[in-house]
């Protein structure tokens, strides 16, 4: 007989006073945090983090990733484990929620549980995954997707990810070993900031995730032919910078009206020689793709080939696309998705869906078990800044969200 669990809630001022606790670690003069993965800062804060998961009862352990796994044990050792965490690394100028906030989430669940003697049937996991915002070697390794190059790894300071992974607790040599797959984790479920501005334009409390995209990025090479930009007459120019005008346009275009959730993005672009008196030679620039669909994304591939043939035809010159990142989208589970929805309602939060257009730890976690996601407003849509804000309420609100979430997929999962 399952019996039912007491009325649980998450501990808004706990929470919160960990989140501005962990922020102290890497803390910036202008506000933001710098916490590097593997740097002592993170070094710090993760020794803080397995305190306080000790503190809330759960048993803990490093993986060769180097990711920090807390267990609280369930009622049933014979079921795989539902999990839930994020990272807690920065980018160099960051804020004090992204990614800490689905950590702290999950060790607040703990301690709720622990503090009220509930055991969910199912083991309960907190993952600290390693290294999110730079290699995401962390999830890679648990989903069996970590390229064992070393080179890859390689810090701007020249620093082995051999010794990174040492200085943690991980170890390189048997980076194998951290695969997991359904049969240990039954379901995954990340908190997070949405990063984006979605949530608070609608004026909905919580996001339920619809899936992570999938992204593509190529670098385009632009060869024109330099030559003196008084002296040449306009028809008989090769102008790289010309064509690399009407490719952005072009891409901005198929982004902005073809049917479909796609954003296009070109971020980078440099000219040479880059002088004011020589018709420019030669155009670096970039392409990013993300979209739900693969699809959709192949065919805005070919869109854009075809346009840059166009182009390279009309301008005289020669367009070279290369790609360099491709990362398939990763849908959620729609059964998570109903129940993280359900829970909402009980909770009479409001909520909407919406894609994740960032990439997070789940992404590669969903590629091995069952996925869901809750997002929680950010400010004015900022994150990856020292502005990144999400109240404390809104925090209180996700984590209680995620809390209702598991206890009633507890009952459902086998």
């Amino acid at each position: 007989m399952i019996v039912a669990p007491p009325r649980l809630s998450i501990n808004s001022d706990r929470l919160n006073r960990h989140l501005a606790e962990l922020a102290e670690i890497g803390k910036l003069p202008n506000g933001g945090v710098c916490r590097l993965a593997f740097s002592d800062e993170d070094i710090q804060a993760r020794s803080l983090i397995k305190t306080w998961m000790q503190e809330a009862g759960m048993s803990v352990r490093i993986d060769a990733a180097g990711n920090i796994i807390g267990t609280y044990a369930g009622t049933d050792s014979g079921l795989a484990a539902l999990a839930t965490g994020s990272h807690i690394d920065t980018v160099p100028v960051g804020g004090r929620y992204d990614g800490c906030l689905g950590v702290l989430a999950g060790l607040e669940v703990a301690r709720v549980f622990q503090e009220n003697q509930f055991r969910l049937r199912h083991p309960f996991e907190v993952i600290v995954f390693s290294d999110e915002e730079n290699s995401v070697i962390g999830c890679k390794a648990i989903a069996g997707n970590a390229s064992l190059n070393p080179a890859i790894y390689c810090r701007k300071d020249g620093t082995s990810i051999q010794s990174c992974l040492a200085r943690v607790g991980g170890n390189w040599e048997a980076l194998a070993t951290a695969k997991r797959d359904h049969t240990e984790i039954a379901a995954f479920l990340e908190l997070h900031v949405e990063q984006g501005g979605v949530l608070e334009d609608l004026n909905k409390q919580i996001g339920v995730v619809t899936g992570i995209v999938g992204q593509y990025r190529f670098m385009v090479q632009i060869i024109g032919r330099p030559n003196h930009a008084g002296t040449t007459p306009m028809h008989m120019r090769k102008d790289a910078l010309v064509a690399a005008s009407q490719l952005v346009l072009a891409i901005n275009r198929l982004g902005s009206s073809h049917h479909g959730e796609q954003v296009a993005t070109v971020g980078h672009l440099t000219v040479s020689p880059n002088a004011t008196n020589v018709v420019p030679a030669l155009v670096d620039l970039s392409i990013d793709l993300r979209d739900l669909s693969e699809a959709n994304l192949r065919f805005l591939i070919d869109q854009i080939e075809k346009e840059s043939q166009e182009i390279s035809k009309q301008t005289g010159t020669e367009i070279t696309i290369t790609q360099k990142l491709h990362v398939l989208p990763t849908l959620s589970k729609p059964e998570l998705m109903e129940a993280i929805t359900n829970v909402c309602q009980e909770l009479e939060l409001s909520y909407d869906y919406l894609p994740s257009r960032a990439g997070h730890d789940a992404q590669e976690i969903g590629r091995i078990t069952d996925m869901g996601m809750i997002f929680v407003p950010s400010r004015a849509g900022i994150s990856h800044s020292q502005d990144e804000y999400t109240s404390p309420e809104q925090c209180a609100q996700g984590a209680n969200v995620l809390l209702h979430t598991l206890l009633a997929i507890d009952h459902s999962k086998r």
